[in-house]
């Protein structure tokens, strides 16, 4: 004798294979955090938000034999240069300015517009790193009446996409002006942008 499933009972097998199924593919994110729910610095630099500029892959490079020797001479490192890109999405011109020393580096940034430290004639160059590379560098910005620590990564020429960016050991703060940046402010940095930067003594 032959018995065949009702089709109730096969809508409730369905169901039930269905349901298995689901939680097997959904149980992981139900039990672990979501990193894409997560904000964190995608790549080597570092990220901060200070008053209304937001710095973005912010790191310096230093070179790899003066940062040694002048750290390990009890100084704040061998010369180093700032790299990332300082994004301004409000209504009106901002100043970002930071200590190298006894020097004032100041950074202009136009409205709705952009700043791009890694750009060819937008150096910013540290007489000192604030460390040798690997370390972390406290570095003192502030935008408006607002200031902020941040740990900056100091990184060598270990990875040759930052070998370019290597100063020379000129031993004095600098910062290049070549221009103003334009654009949107949320837009990812492109090559055909350009910025301002001057220290002031």
């Amino acid at each position: 004798m032959r018995f065949s499933a009702t089709k109730p009972a096969k809508r409730v097998a369905v169901l039930a294979a269905l349901g298995v199924g689901l939680l097997t593919a959904t149980g992981c994110g139900y039990i672990n955090a979501q990193q894409t729910t997560h904000v964190y610095s995608a790549s080597d630099g570092v990220r901060a938000d200070v008053g209304s500029l937001q710095l973005r892959n912010m790191l310096i490079v230093s070179a790899d034999s003066a940062a040694t020797s002048s750290a390990s001479a009890g100084t704040a490192g061998g010369p180093g240069r700032l790299v990332g890109t300082v994004f301004n999405p409000t209504e009106q011109d901002m100043t970002l300015t930071f200590k190298d020393g006894s020097s004032t580096v100041r950074i202009d940034v136009p409205k709705k517009g952009e700043v791009q430290l890694a750009k060819p004639g937008s150096n910013v160059s540290l007489s000192h790193a604030g460390g040798i590379p690997g370390a972390l560098a406290k570095v003192s910005f502030t935008a408006g009446s607002t200031s902020q620590d941040v740990q900056v990564p100091i990184v060598d020429g270990t990875l040759s996409e930052y070998r370019q960016y290597i100063p020379s050991p000129s031993g004095s703060a600098s910062a290049t002006p070549s221009g103003s940046a334009t654009g949107p402010a949320t837009a990812p940095a492109s090559p055909s942008e350009s910025a301002s930067a001057t220290p002031s003594r």
